[in-house]
């Protein structure tokens, strides 16, 4: 049987850079240690797609892993997850384990949905089923799931987003937050090992809601925040804008967590700003499109220049451990639409994140994280 030494979720600040307000630090829960700043791969319904778990481990080297409550909970359903002893043992993943709350795919798939102070009611994007969402429910589900890192039940405001909508949007975020944490402190996991709630900032682009909503959630003192309703379409500059305001209200000594974000350069810049750990479907999503993130920037594998490219997949060197794939054999399978495709790109865009942020903590702890960050957001923008 596992033991665990079921502490409180900790986070270490080790150091931070003198011309940024990048950091380094440490996570510790009770499945292992983080290291941040972190790039977190999305495994929607307990699986990262096109890759084994012992790829993430032992090649690519993720810390932790994203799971989506809403995807979850319909399938394969909360009593497979009971039965199994919660979502470590049901996919072979030891390491940490994050869970969204679902809202914001309540919004963005659910077919119909109501919305009311007492929480949503939503129809199954699977087989039109009628489902209720509300903070305590949420909260429940994530413990029958069982990851270490829950998230609060939100709403996401698209962009555009009218000021009243937002501001009547965050009044409800902040009343399900009050109900979130007073169900989670009443209740326990149910696997033997702690979990921590974050609480997620809201407030679409109006700084004053921003505001707002960071004192709102700095103020419960939990063992992490986040930054959620960004990279929804608005400009970079925006999103650059309103992470900055909300990092330097968040408190120092807990992790921020920014949601859904991003493209290279974006993680980045938000790493400038303050931002510990990141997840975003890109990298898998592009890599089974044949969009690779390398060290010289993007390349759309299927262009016809790569056909006889027998060049590595990345000019540096392939950052993940199989080397032997050349821009050609990669493009050929692409076109193809050969399954291999999508398990080499996927694997090569991810070992691209996870290396582009251990140089990132290497830098900072170096104290030369500007300069370096300087070049690679040219070298990381290109397309080709």
């Amino acid at each position: 049987m596992e033991k665990f030494c079921k502490h409180s979720m900790k986070f270490d600040l080790i150091s931070k850079d003198r011309h940024s307000k990048a950091r380094t630090g440490k996570i510790l829960t009770d499945h292992g240690a983080i290291e941040t700043p972190v790039f977190m791969p999305v495994g929607t319904a307990g699986t990262v797609k096109a890759v084994h778990q012992r790829e993430l481990m032992d090649d690519i080297h993720a810390q932790i892993i994203l799971g989506n409550t809403y995807h979850l909970y319909l399938r394969p359903g909360l009593e497979i997850m009971k039965q199994a002893g919660g979502i470590h043992k049901f996919n072979g993943w030891n390491k940490p384990v994050l869970t969204d709350s679902g809202g914001y795919q309540v919004y963005s798939l659910a077919a119909k949905r109501k919305l009311t102070e007492e929480g949503v009611v939503f129809q199954s994007h699977i087989d039109g089923s009628k489902h209720l969402f509300s903070p305590e429910s949420v909260i429940d589900i994530q413990r029958t799931i069982g990851a270490d890192i829950i998230m609060a039940f939100d709403e996401c405001t698209p962009f555009p987003c009218e000021y009243d909508y937002a501001k009547k949007s965050l009044a409800i975020t902040h009343q399900w937050l009050d109900r979130c944490c007073l169900h989670f402190d009443e209740t326990e996991g149910r696997y033997g090992f702690s979990q921590s709630l974050f609480p997620i900032v809201q407030g679409s682009v109006y700084k004053d809601l921003r505001i707002q909503s960071a004192e709102y959630i700095a103020a419960k003192g939990r063992e992490g925040n986040a930054i959620g309703g960004l990279s929804v379409g608005e400009p970079a500059e925006t999103m650059y804008e309103i992470t900055e305001l909300v990092c330097d209200i968040l408190p120092m000594d807990k992790p921020r967590y920014l949601m859904g974000v991003g493209t290279p350069a974006n993680i980045l810049e938000c790493i400038a700003l303050g931002v510990d750990m990141f997840d975003c479907v890109m990298p898998t999503r592009n890599a089974r499109n044949g969009m690779l993130f390398t060290k010289n920037g993007i390349i759309n594998i299927k262009n016809e220049k790569w056909k006889n490219d027998f060049s590595p997949i990345d000019e540096e060197g392939n950052v993940f451990a199989d080397t032997q794939y050349t821009k050609a054999y990669l493009r050929h399978l692409v076109i193809s639409e050969e399954i291999l495709a999508s398990m080499i790109s996927t694997l090569h865009n991810l070992g691209f994140y996870m290396w582009l942020m251990d140089q990132a903590r290497k830098h900072i702890n170096e104290g030369d994280f500007a300069a370096w960050k300087k070049i690679m957001m040219e070298r990381v923008s290109n397309r080709s």
